[in-house]
């Protein structure tokens, strides 16, 4: 049922965002210099679209017993690439219309979301875990408080932070595939756990931490992120390479070697099939600590990657095609292929876990930069051939009063925005096949497509209508 409402909508909707894209786009072609067009060149989109040419469609030959000669309607209904962003915002956004708009993101656009499992928010108390929904969890409560800024609504634990077992419900019921974020990440664990106790006894209450998560989730989620960024920011290939230093956190306690002895214990608390992702931003020192810790047997499925700009000045120098370092990390095409071929000798997949890019500001000319960006990225990583899924960060401007910026795809009134229709044109338009194909003398129907799921359908000669679901992959 869903895969044909999706695909209805889909249809429903083809002409008018169309419209708004393309005048979206138009604009944000006259924002951007000819300093960041020569990045963004016609070599490098020319092998851009090679790349996902090669490794994003796939050949399929299906038998659908159509008389030969039929018409065979070729309609994709889901992708096999996962796109996606946090879920942070689940019922909290302080109006039931923007609720639902915030939620249908998720069967719209995205097919993936990442849920929290913040520790301090999770089990503010010792043994008072919160795997469902409080008196604070539900949009009545939420509503009621609506007009606070973020700032304020920050006064309350559950801020951002909603149950998760409601949320993974959502989920199931909509085909969204969960993240779990994260089992260790010692500046959000809650107070209690470093009270009155020295590094050996905080080793067994993070062991406890995940074991608990084992036993409650099982194979719930397929991935999680075990540990967050836990590469000290200090620590480079020049200074000492000794997990003891560059692995732990200054002036903050934790466990020695916490890192690797975190993924042990998520070995021994999941099932096999339960894959565990390591997340942080890029530095140079990045790939040698991930590989030392798969050398010692930490079971690392797959490299999560951060790309953040946190700062609306940042945005503009990138869009310029000016030199910059945004959370230490190049933006320049060039720069980024340098940076995933680094990361593809760990031979791990690439999950690009955190998204983050603003508008430099709100006039047009910032929302269209925003709107560029976004689509030029979106397609080099999608082109990438290990990366598979991408998960955009904070959705709806301003809802995170650390992150103050105008970096979501909805306005704080929910409104779309350019970047929004620049993601959609994308996701649901240009990466999806939609064809009609003749059947052969055997029944069978032949075409290349993106990889995903299909809907196949066709009407014989008496008028009866016939439908068959396939994947490409």
């Amino acid at each position: 049922m869903k895969m044909k409402s999706l695909c209805g909508t889909i249809l429903a909707t083809a002409i008018a965002p169309f419209a708004i894209v393309a005048k979206s786009v138009a604009v944000a072609e006259d924002a951007v210099p000819d300093a960041y067009r020569a990045q963004w060149n016609d070599k490098v989109n020319a092998e851009i679209d090679a790349r996902i040419e090669k490794w994003r469609k796939a050949d399929g030959v299906f038998q659908v017993g159509a008389p030969s000669g039929t018409d065979v309607k070729v309609e994709q209904v889901s992708h096999a690439f996962q796109f996606g962003s946090h879920i942070f915002n689940f019922d909290q956004l302080g109006r039931d219309d923007w609720n639902d708009e915030y939620k249908a993101v998720f069967t719209n656009l995205w097919n993936a979301a990442t849920v929290p499992f913040y520790w301090r928010e999770m089990e503010p108390s010792e043994g008072a875990i919160r795997y469902g929904s409080g008196p604070r969890d539900g949009a009545a409560f939420w509503n009621s408080v609506g007009g606070m800024s973020a700032k304020d609504k920050a006064q309350f634990t559950e801020y951002r932070r909603p149950a998760p077992d409601p949320i993974l419900d959502f989920c199931e019921a909509n085909g969204i595939s969960p993240h779990g974020h994260v089992m260790i990440y010692p500046p959000f664990h809650p107070a209690w756990t470093t009270n009155g106790v020295d590094a050996a006894a905080l080793a067994e209450r993070y062991e406890r931490r995940i074991q608990q998560l084992g036993m409650h989730y099982g194979d719930r989620l397929p991935q999680w992120d075990v540990v967050n960024e836990s590469v000290d920011r200090s620590c480079t290939m020049a200074g000492p390479f000794h997990d003891k230093v560059c692995w732990s956190r200054p002036n903050m306690l934790v466990p020695d070697d916490y890192t690797f002895r975190s993924y042990k214990w998520a070995a021994g608390s999941f099932p096999r099939d339960v894959k565990f992702v390591i997340n942080d931003s890029w530095r140079d020192i990045y790939v040698p600590f991930v590989k030392q810790l798969i050398d010692r047997g930490a079971k690392i499925d797959i490299v999560g990657i951060q790309m953040h700009i946190f700062r609306a000045d940042q945005a503009r120098k990138i869009a310029a095609g000016e030199p910059c370092l945004a959370n230490g990390t190049s933006w320049a095409p060039e720069d980024q292929i340098a940076m995933l071929r680094k990361l593809d000798t760990l031979g791990r997949p690439i999950h690009l876990s955190e998204i983050t890019i603003p508008a430099s500001d709100d006039s047009s000319e910032g929302l269209a930069r925003q709107a560029r960006l976004a689509r030029d990225n979106y397609r080099l990583w999608f082109s990438w051939p290990s990366i598979y899924r991408i998960t955009w960060w904070n959705m709806v401007d301003y809802t995170y009063h650390k992150e103050s910026l105008a970096s979501g795809l909805f306005t704080k009134d929910m409104e779309k925005k350019p970047v929004y229709y620049a993601l959609d044109k994308l996701i649901n338009y240009e990466w999806r096949t939609r064809l009609s194909v003749k059947a052969d003398e055997q029944g069978r129907i032949f075409f290349r497509g993106f990889r995903g799921k299909y809907r196949l359908s066709w009407e014989d000669s008496a008028g009866e209508k016939h439908a068959k679901f396939v994947e490409v992959n």
